[in-house]
């Protein structure tokens, strides 16, 4: 009898938690078929002007077109710390898919080595990578420095004297200064910034010598008719974007540094939801007239889906916490 009573108890309590696994299944799906239901905030972590924000401002028209339901994105930016303010208000938000944003390397792996902080790379739900931007050196058009010899050579004359803007210590312009500055032996004084719109004002008033900046935002300032020119480029090769201009390594100085740029959102997403992120970037990507308009914007595409970008920022926080143990780039 009592073997009866509990192979009872036992039946009714696995009906019922497979009725709960069903009526929770249901509700992730209508909760993914009625995604997004309000507004969803995307968080840029620099300031407005550069360039993770005109890419984010030119790509929401499009994730809200692949997203449906009338979505609505409001890009918000949230500029610090090197990008660590708007990193960590992703990190912390709800995942509930109404939080995204975009994570950009170096920054987001250098900062959690260089200091605590409340967030890592995998604590987002990837939801693919977008841009891939090598780095550059740039100086007002009048400036009588027209190469990397001829930085070398007045930075040696005159230590300390040349100033070098940022978008932050830890980021992809940060560690380049560091690595000409251990090339060349040379001094060079770092002014960070909150973003390559602040570094592009400060290199156009004269108030900095140097911008580090991204190929691509130059390229756009440039067009914009910022009197700035190249000195060179940190790509293996020359971009077909810049033919003319040499790279760091043709000039004798092995310094090649990128900033990828992705959307996450915080980790925990339910899986429809993801999904339906997921497939709404890889949509953004593969259409012609965003492609067209990231060409007009100079930003150079290079898709990774979720998988593949995991493996890149895995195999990227190897390598900085290898750096960081011979040649830590934290302010002193």
């Amino acid at each position: 009898m009592k073997q009866s009573h509990t192979r009872r108890g036992f039946c009714r309590a696995a009906a019922g938690a497979a009725l709960m696994a069903a009526t929770l299944g249901l509700a992730a799906h209508a909760q993914a078929a009625g995604y997004p239901e309000r507004p969803i905030n995307m968080i840029v972590s620099y300031g407005p002007g550069g360039g993770t924000d005109l890419v984010a401002r030119m790509m929401a028209p499009f994730l809200q077109k692949y997203l449906g339901n009338d979505a609505h994105i409001i890009v918000l930016n949230r500029p610090g710390a090197g990008g660590a303010i708007g990193f960590g208000e992703i990190a912390r938000a709800q995942p509930d898919g109404y939080t995204i944003g975009f994570i950009n390397t170096p920054n987001l792996l250098t900062i959690p080595i260089e200091r605590k902080t409340p967030f890592t790379w995998k604590q987002f739900d990837l939801l693919g990578n977008l841009i891939d931007d090598p780095g550059s050196f740039a100086v007002l058009n009048s400036s009588p420095i027209k190469s990397l010899a001829d930085l070398a050579d007045y930075a040696k004359a005159h230590p300390g004297a040349v100033t070098v803007g940022t978008t932050g210590a830890g980021s992809d312009d940060h560690l380049a200064m560091l690595r000409f500055e251990r090339a060349t032996g040379v001094k060079l004084s770092h002014i960070p910034y909150k973003g390559a719109g602040e570094v592009r004002q400060a290199v156009s008033s004269g108030e900095i010598m140097v911008g580090a900046i991204n190929v691509g935002e130059v390229l756009q300032y440039q067009k914009g008719g910022t009197p700035v020119r190249f000195l060179g480029q940190m790509a293996d090769t020359r971009s077909p974007a810049l033919p003319d201009v040499p790279t760091f390594k043709e000039q004798g100085y092995d310094v090649v540094l990128a900033s990828l740029r992705g959307l996450a959102a915080p980790k925990g997403l339910p899986p429809d939801v993801r999904e339906k992120l997921v497939a709404a970037v890889a949509r953004t990507v593969q259409d012609p007239e965003f492609q067209a308009k990231a060409r007009d914007l100079f930003a150079p595409l290079r898709y990774l889906p979720p998988q593949e970008y995991a493996k890149e920022l895995e195999a990227g926080e190897a390598s900085f916490q290898a750096l960081w143990k011979v040649a830590p780039w934290a302010e002193k």
